[in-house]
């Protein structure tokens, strides 16, 4: 069967964040800076981490990773999402919104992943401080970067394969500001039984496996740090694990609020809220918990900033 035979709808109409002309202005002027925030915050993290030569260390370069994967997580929804808020009509094409439904689980999935990485980190240098710079080798770290975006990607993949099957004739209305792949089922002619029971299996696997290796890291780092005697050294070791155990919990919780909580007539505005918090807000809020937790981050914005001022 061809491709025109199984998608007569060539666009959809968004209803967005909110159908209140003044409320849709409001938002807009809230948002824009958020975005603009996320954009030089991580941006900034780069730059840091890139020319800071003390910096140049497995902790720092995830977190390099993690600016970067919340540049483009932010990116594929945000822009989209305050022109629309200005715009009458608001609509997408075919193609465009199963490209965001395709990079918007594979930034994401790779984000579980990577944040599975950086919990592994943090275990080896506080469990095994001695042992940290052997173990976290430059080609370890690549590797872990290298397959966390190649699990996200081939789990997004695998849905835009089960996308190909489905046939979308009408409704083209999505009440929603973003393509996400619940949404677009929501809106399809086929049958969707595959697609739920495949989004469903590797969605968990995805997030559960990553879960577990956070926790399991975690479990080790608390039992480590409860054996260290002073208090002194013992907040020192828990320190360095708290900008990252934040992210995991803004990250994961919003995720599975959304997933754990009973169907309503609200859910599709909880929906939208939930996506709010987890394009927009947690990649702005990433890299200024770091900032605001980290010393050696403090210190190298104040030698720049000073810097800057003496030119």
């Amino acid at each position: 069967m061809g491709h025109e035979n199984r998608s007569t709808v060539t666009e959809f109409i968004m209803l967005g964040l909110t159908s209140d002309p003044n409320l849709q202005i409001l938002l807009f002027l809230l948002l824009l800076p958020v975005y603009i925030f996320t954009l030089l915050g991580n941006v900034c993290i780069l730059v840091i981490v890139s020319c800071n030569t003390i910096l140049q260390t497995p902790m720092y370069f995830f977190l390099s990773q993690l600016s970067c994967l919340d540049l483009m997580y932010s990116s594929v929804i945000s822009p989209k999402m305050l022109v629309d808020l200005l715009s009458k009509k608001k609509t997408i094409s075919f193609y465009g919104c199963v490209s965001q439904v395709f990079f918007f689980a594979a930034i994401g999935s790779t984000e579980f992943f990577l944040l599975a990485a950086m919990a592994f980190d943090r275990y080896v240098a506080v469990c095994n401080p001695l042992l940290y710079t052997v173990t976290m080798t430059d080609r370890l770290c690549m590797q872990l970067v290298a397959w966390s975006y190649i699990g996200g990607f081939l789990h997004s993949l695998i849905h835009a394969g089960c996308l190909h099957r489905l046939t979308f004739c009408g409704p083209d209305v999505m009440n929603h500001f973003v393509c996400d792949y619940p949404v677009l089922l929501k809106l399809s002619c086929t049958d969707i039984a595959i697609n739920d029971l495949v989004r469903f299996v590797f969605a968990s696997l995805v997030v559960l496996s990553s879960l577990i290796v956070i926790l399991i890291s975690y479990a080790f780092i608390i039992m480590a740090i409860l054996r260290i005697r002073t208090t002194a050294k013992r907040w020192r070791a828990g320190s360095t694990c708290v900008s990252h155990f934040i992210c995991v919990f803004l990250f994961y919780g919003t995720i599975l609020f959304m997933e754990l909580r009973p169907n309503s007539s609200s859910s599709e505005e909880q929906d939208k809220v939930v996506a709010v918090i987890s394009t927009v807000l947690i990649p702005a809020l990433n890299p200024l918990i770091y900032s605001l937790r980290n010393q050696e981050i403090k210190e190298t914005l104040q030698k720049m900033y000073r810097k800057i001022c003496n030119n």
